[in-house]
């Protein structure tokens, strides 16, 4: 059997240069920030900075998650994505020259306008150059991706630090994204222009029904119960007893558990229905938020990163499949609806993070609340059974 990596057709090609893609856009523009947070902490950052940093980014990301939205034309969308790929690449070599505050905070909002473009847009362009029958587990295998990117850059993260400071960290991080965007702009891209018309439909306020608001809500807290740990986990582990320096091994737990996670989880709601296992992965969400409040067990805690890993990502994929099937002829709209709120959680959740870090010196106040959240979240979900007899 013959093979050719550089054929743009092949499946195997297309789901390789997907899952690069990730660890371009999500692992080196985004997550990457979370691994080297304790070091730069360390060094020069202080967490009230960080947790600004992280919610422009997140601001970011959601600004360019609704830009998404309005683009049709798949030749534009390779257009921007293209263009995510050189932000992420740009703004982390900004990361490595310079700790000027005012060039990181345009860094870290540019990351995440760069990082929708890839994530999101990168994910329809595979989706149509895929040629399997089955395309959704296709995606699951794509979004694998996010998992290895959270792996791949605490790996090399932790490797450099050996030797090196955290900005050798990026500068090592900005030259893998440089060569692996060789590969996957070649792949990602068509032998010509396509012409495919958009089909469009009218927004009918029928579509926000009180069963589609109450799951918006409780994609907002999920919004909230993601971003917490998704920028301060590394640093949660270290600042407990007994527990420093363990917490890029929680971190990689977090990516390792996350790898296998979409598979998992959507056939689970194919089989047992989306709801019923929405409600399941946020409740040991919460459960893992809680435990850095309780105790300072080593394995516990790691626990903690691996219920974290293997519930975030995907109930991104869980929600997003959700909106598809209640809305199947206007999917844009309710998944734009999603994102957005998702968003908002996003980018409020470092905030009250640092006022309530501040106030009390450690995160316990910000994950009780963070709990509380999620579990008004998880309530929405057990209301949605009242307000529609619709079994999804």
């Amino acid at each position: 059997m013959k093979i050719n990596i550089l054929d743009k057709n092949k499946n195997f090609n297309i789901l390789l240069a997907g899952i690069l893609s990730i660890t371009i856009g999500v692992g080196v523009a985004r997550f990457a920030f979370t691994s080297l947070l304790p070091s730069m902490l360390d060094d020069f950052l202080t967490l009230t900075n960080a947790g600004l940093y992280a919610s422009v980014n997140f601001a970011g990301y959601l600004s360019g998650a609704i830009f998404t939205m309005f683009l049709k034309d798949i030749n534009k969308k390779v257009k921007y994505f293209r263009i995510g790929i050189v932000l992420s690449i740009v703004t982390t070599l900004i990361m490595a020259i310079t700790t000027n505050e005012i060039l990181w905070f345009i860094s870290r909002i540019m990351a995440g306008f760069g990082s929708a473009m890839v994530l999101i847009i990168g994910g329809s362009i595979v989706m149509l150059k895929i040629n399997y029958e089955n395309k959704t587990k296709a995606m699951g295998i794509h979004f694998t991706g996010i998992g290895t990117a959270i792996v791949l850059c605490e790996l090399i993260s932790q490797y450099v630090l050996q030797t090196y400071s955290w900005s050798d960290v990026w500068m090592v991080l900005s030259l893998y994204a440089i060569i692996s965007s060789l590969y996957v702009v070649y792949i990602l891209s068509f032998e010509k222009e396509i012409k495919k018309n958009a089909s469009t439909h009218k927004i009918s306020s029928d579509l926000f029904s009180p069963y589609v608001i109450l799951l918006i809500c409780a994609y907002f807290t999920e919004g909230v119960g993601f971003v917490v740990q998704g920028t301060f986990l590394p640093d949660i582990i270290n600042s407990l007893e007994g527990l420093e320096g363990y917490g890029g091994l929680a971190w990689l737990i977090v990516g390792l558990a996350g790898i296998p996670s979409s598979i998992i989880w959507m056939r689970l709601a194919h089989k047992h229905g989306s709801v019923n296992i929405i409600i399941l992965a946020m409740f040991l969400q919460v459960i893992g938020i809680l435990i850095p409040t309780v105790s300072t067990n080593i394995y516990l805690n790691l626990l903690s990163g691996a219920l974290y890993g293997s519930t975030f990502i995907a109930l991104v994929a869980l929600f997003m499949n959700l909106g598809g099937q209640i809305s199947a002829k206007n999917p844009v709209i309710l998944m734009g609806a999603f994102t957005t709120f998702y968003g908002v959680g996003q980018v409020l959740a470092p905030l009250y993070s640092i006022e309530f870090i501040g106030i009390y010196g450690n995160y316990d106040m910000t994950l009780y609340v963070t709990a509380l959240i999620v579990t008004l979240g998880i309530l929405c979900l057990f209301y949605t059974k009242k307000v529609d007899k619709i079994v999804i």
